[in-house]
C-alpha cells in the first residue's frame, strides 16, 4: 500500500499501521503549528551538513530553496496536510523529498527526538516572547485607567470587609506588580529553554562529524555575549520536559493572577459595589431579564484560569512514571502547552481591552469610603504616638468602636470624654486621625499608598512600560 510505505521506519515491517491506528497516533492535527520552527530547524541543520562537508553547498542551497517554497505554502493555506505522515516533520520532509532529490539527505545525524526537541525550545522562546509583549499591553491599560483616576479612593478589602483606605491607583498598581513577577516568569523559561538540542539524536548523538555550536549558533541559541549554547547530555535532552511543565506554571500563575483581577471588578461593577462599569464591548445581556449587563469577560476569564492549572496538572502526570528517554506517551505534551499558550494570550487581550474602556464611579467610591471605622487603625496608631503599646491600643480602639455601635453614632462623633472613658491617653487632636487627606499622607513608607509613593510609583511604571 503505498501510503504504509512511505513510514519512514517502514524497512523493519511487513504490513503498515491500520487505519485506525493512523488516526489514533496522527498528531499533525496540531503540531502543524511549529511548521516555521520546524523549517527553520532543518535550514539550520542543512547549512551545518554541508558546513562539515557532509552535504555539498549545492545541495543545501536546493533544500533551503524546496524548505522556502512549503513555507510560502504553508503560509498561504495551500499546503495539504496527511494524517497518514503522522506529524509535521514528515509532512514537511515528505514534501521536500518529492521537490528536491537532495532531501534524501536532509535527516543525516538527525533523529526526530532531536528535531521536535528543537522546534518546541524554538517555538517556547518566540511564544515566551509573544506572552511577556501582551503583558506589557495589559500592564499599559491599567496604567492608563490609574492615571486618569489618582485622586480617587476605595476600600481595600480583608475578607471581603471594608478594612483601610487605599487609593484606587494603588490597588491597581498592585496587579502591575503581578503581572510583571508574571513576565519574569516567562524570560526564565525562555532562558531555560535557549538552548539547543539538534545534534542528540534519538539518545546517544552520532557517530557523525557534525558541528552542534555551529547549528546553535545558526538558530540563535546563544548567551548574552553571542556564545553557543547546547544541550550537555544526548539522553537528557530528547527525554526532558521541564520547559513544558515550566511554560504551563507561568500560564497558570498568570491565570491565577488574571482570574483575582477579574474577581476584583465583577465585584466592583456589581450593584452592591458600584465602583465601576466595564464596557458594553466586553459585556453581555440575560436571555430573559432585559435589564442585566453581566462581566462575562471576567467570568470567563475566571474560568479559564481553572483550564490552564489543569494543563500543568497533565502534564506533571504525563511525565511522571517515564522512564529514559522517548515514549510515545509524549505526543501528547503539545495541545496541553499550546492550549495554555493561546488561552493566556486571549485572557491577556480580553483584559487589557476590559481596562481600555472601563469607566471609574467616582462618587460611589467616595461614598464607600467615607466611613470613618476605615481609619481605626489609625486610632491605634495616635495612641501608640502617645506611647501606649500597640496591643493595648487596639484592645482600646476595640473598646471605643464597640461604644460608637452602643452610641448608634459614628466613630468620629464621639466625644472626648466618651473616648477618654475607655483610655486617658486620648487628646483634644485625636479625631485629627479621622482627616482622610492626612492619613493618606501619613502611609509614606516605600510601597505605601501616600500621594508622594504613588507619584514615585507613577513614575516608575511609566518609564518602564514606555
Amino acid at each position: 500500500m503505498a501510503k504504509q510505505a512511505q513510514a519512514t521506519w517502514g524497512g523493519r515491517f511487513s504490513a503498515g499501521p491500520a487505519g485506525l491506528m493512523q488516526r489514533f497516533s496522527e498528531s499533525v492535527s496540531f503540531d502543524h503549528r511549529l511548521a516555521p520552527f520546524d523549517i527553520a530547524g532543518s535550514k539550520a541543520h542543512s547549512a551545518m551538513l554541508a558546513h562539515v562537508g557532509l552535504i555539498s553547498k549545492q545541495e543545501r542551497d536546493a533544500i533551503h530553496g524546496g524548505l522556502d517554497a512549503i513555507l510560502a505554502e504553508i503560509n498561504a493555506g495551500k499546503f495539504k496536510w496527511r494524517t497518514e505522515l503522522e506529524d509535521v516533520h514528515m509532512n514537511i520532509e515528505q514534501a521536500l523529498t518529492q521537490r528536491v532529490p537532495a532531501a534524501a539527505k536532509l535527516h543525516t545525524a538527525r533523529s526526530r527526538n532531536d528535531q521536535v526537541a528543537t522546534d518546541m525550545r524554538l517555538w517556547f522562546k518566540a511564544a515566551c516572547a509573544e506572552l511577556s509583549a501582551k503583558i506589557a499591553d495589559a500592564q499599559r491599560a491599567i496604567l492608563a485607567i490609574a492615571a486618569k483616576n489618582q485622586t480617587v479612593l476605595i476600600p481595600g478589602y480583608t475578607h471581603l470587609q471594608r478594612a483601610q483606605p487605599v487609593f484606587l491607583a494603588h490597588h491597581l498598581f498592585a496587579y502591575l506588580e503581578m503581572l510583571q513577577r508574571d513576565a519574569g516568569r516567562f524570560a526564565v523559561v525562555a532562558d531555560h529553554a535557549n538552548w539547543c538540542p539538534l545534534g542528540s539524536g534519538a539518545i546517544a548523538g552520532t557517530t557523525l562529524p557534525i558541528d552542534r555550536e555551529f547549528t546553535a549558533k545558526t538558530l540563535g541559541f546563544v548567551d548574552a555575549k553571542g556564545r553557543p549554547r547546547v544541550t550537555q547530555n544526548s539522553m537528557d535532552t530528547v527525554a526532558d520536559r521541564d520547559v513544558f511543565i515550566e511554560f504551563a506554571a507561568a500560564c497558570a500563575t498568570t491565570g491565577v493572577h488574571l482570574s483575582r483581577m477579574a474577581e476584583d471588578l465583577i465585584l466592583w461593577m456589581s450593584s452592591e459595589f458600584g465602583f465601576v462599569d466595564l464596557p458594553d464591548t466586553f459585556c453581555t445581556g440575560s436571555s430573559l431579564m432585559p435589564q442585566k449587563k453581566n462581566p462575562d469577560s471576567m467570568e470567563l476569564i475566571r474560568g479559564k484560569s481553572a483550564r490552564l492549572q489543569g494543563n500543568l496538572h497533565t502534564l506533571l502526570t504525563l511525565a511522571k512514571g517515564l522512564p529514559l528517554t522517548y515514549n510515545r506517551d509524549l505526543q501528547e505534551d503539545k495541545p496541553p502547552v499550546f492550549d495554555s499558550h493561546d488561552q493566556t494570550a486571549l485572557c491577556l487581550d480580553v483584559l487589557a481591552g476590559t481596562f481600555a474602556g472601563m469607566q471609574v464611579k467616582a462618587a460611589r467610591c467616595a461614598a464607600a469610603v467615607s466611613d470613618p471605622a476605615l481609619l481605626a487603625t489609625d486610632l491605634a496608631d495616635y495612641l501608640v504616638r502617645q506611647g501606649v503599646p500597640f496591643r493595648t491600643a487596639h484592645h482600646a480602639v476595640g473598646a471605643v468602636v464597640k461604644l460608637a455601635e452602643q452610641k448608634g453614632v459614628a466613630l468620629n462623633q464621639l466625644s472626648l470624654s466618651d473616648v477618654q472613658s475607655v483610655h486617658p491617653a486620648y487628646q483634644a487632636d485625636w479625631v485629627e486621625s479621622f482627616d482622610l487627606a492626612k492619613a493618606m499622607a501619613r502611609r509614606a513608607g516605600t510601597g505605601m499608598p501616600s500621594p508622594a509613593q504613588l507619584r514615585r510609583q507613577f513614575a516608575r511604571w511609566q518609564k518602564q512600560l514606555a
